[in-house]
């Protein structure tokens, strides 16, 4: 990929000093919660669709697409999407932070059997788009039901469970919190991802729930910019998606405008996209198993981090903007761009009224993940050191 010409500097906190680990946290989660949010009202519809319904782009919090009859109205009902109501993105989100609380460490995919599977199916939680209290099954998407089917009623081995999944984004759009536990360390993310990612997911969906990953980690570097962001993931990202990432961020590079470059990014995607040009009516070949495929959200969503260079707001509302699944989009582009930034790049109020109306705390869980990654890294350096004089130990032996 040519990297842009004028690369954006290095975002900043209020103040002009580079945000703190808690500052990035903060910025990762409530910025993918906002973006969940605000793509969530239009997601599913063209470009072109939203225009025609809003009457322009989409600018901050709106109504549901089909207005008061989203109770009803096929294929979202019986979903409140829209009105700042985040959807599963974010609650699968805050579900696996708190899987972290509980283990304080490296997850695998034997914590996902152990700790996500009864967050989904025995903790009643309140589910913003249904408007009442209800287990977390009964909200999550098909592909993520299959956790439940696959671990707890099939007893698959839990780095198997994910093979004959459907192959979609549902392992990626939760994967945040492993890049802020792993910030920094963007092969770390990467590694820890992929084996989270086994017990839900396989192939293309896989890799990007561990490219993901790997960009939020990349995001919390104290010099990073967009374009280190994708510097690092490409160094990582394998096959279809790393060709795909490739090549929408090259075609991103061109474009400084969301507006201009809504076109040009599908283009670019639509070659390792398996849906298809008709979202709503996904093709013969969707959604399966390919090394030569990607799934289209995110490369997008970096695609638009590049277009706005980083600011919450511009990549943000071009992730929303480009439509079908921009929940999705959003919520990863959203949660690189607050992690470049902090939290005072997210704006109050979009993630005041998110947090009203979907009665969620957006910034505990990320208290909480920043604790917790602090944690980790301690366990890390322990562990780091102890191999570090076992290895003297064994290198000595071996020249004696």
């Amino acid at each position: 990929m040519t990297a842009p010409s004028t690369p954006a500097a290095s975002p900043t906190a209020a103040g002009g000093a580079r945000p703190s680990l808690e500052d990035r946290a903060t910025g990762a989660l409530v910025g993918a919660a906002v973006g969940d949010a605000l793509g969530g009202a239009v997601e599913g519809w063209s470009p072109e669709a939203i225009v025609e319904r809003h009457g322009g782009r989409v600018t901050g919090i709106v109504g549901p697409f089909h207005r008061d009859e989203w109770r009803t109205a096929r294929p979202i009902a019986p979903y409140h999407k829209g009105d700042g109501h985040v959807t599963d993105d974010t609650l699968m989100t805050h579900a696996l932070v708190r899987v972290y609380e509980k283990v304080r460490d490296h997850l695998d995919a034997y914590s996902v059997a152990d700790h996500l599977v009864p967050e989904l199916i025995g903790e009643p939680r309140w589910i913003p788009e249904l408007g009442a209290e209800a287990l977390p099954l009964q909200r999550v998407f098909l592909a993520e039901k299959w956790i439940v089917a696959r671990l707890h009623y099939g007893h698959v081995d839990p780095r198997e469970a994910g093979v004959g999944n459907i192959v979609n984004c549902g392992a990626a759009m939760y994967m945040a919190p492993v890049g802020v536990v792993n910030a920094g360390n963007p092969a770390g993310a990467y590694a820890e991802a992929l084996d989270v990612a086994g017990a839900h997911q396989s192939s293309y969906g896989r890799e990007a729930a561990g490219v993901f990953a790997a960009a939020v980690a990349a995001a919390f570097k104290p010099d990073a910019t967009p374009a280190s962001v994708v510097e690092d993931v490409l160094a990582l990202a394998k096959d279809g998606t790393r060709a795909a990432v490739e090549a929408v961020c090259e075609a991103a590079t061109r474009f400084d405008d969301y507006e201009a470059a809504l076109g040009p990014l599908r283009e670019a995607v639509a070659p390792f996209d398996t849906v298809g040009p008709e979202y709503r009516e996904p093709s013969l070949g969707a959604r399966r198993p390919s090394r030569l495929h990607a799934i289209e959200e995110l490369p997008v969503a970096l695609g638009m981090l590049l277009v706005g260079g980083g600011e919450f707001r511009h990549t943000v509302l071009g992730s929303v903007n480009y439509g079908r699944d921009c929940d999705s989009i959003a919520t990863m582009s959203g949660a690189i761009a607050g992690a470049l930034a902090g939290a005072a790049a997210v704006p109050e109020e979009w993630s005041g009224e998110i947090a009203r109306a979907s009665r969620l705390d957006l910034h505990a869980p990320a208290a909480a993940l920043a604790l917790v990654t602090r944690e980790v890294f301690a366990r890390d350096l322990e562990r780091r050191r102890a191999h570090e004089a076992l290895f003297q130990r064994i290198a000595r032996n071996s020249e004696a």
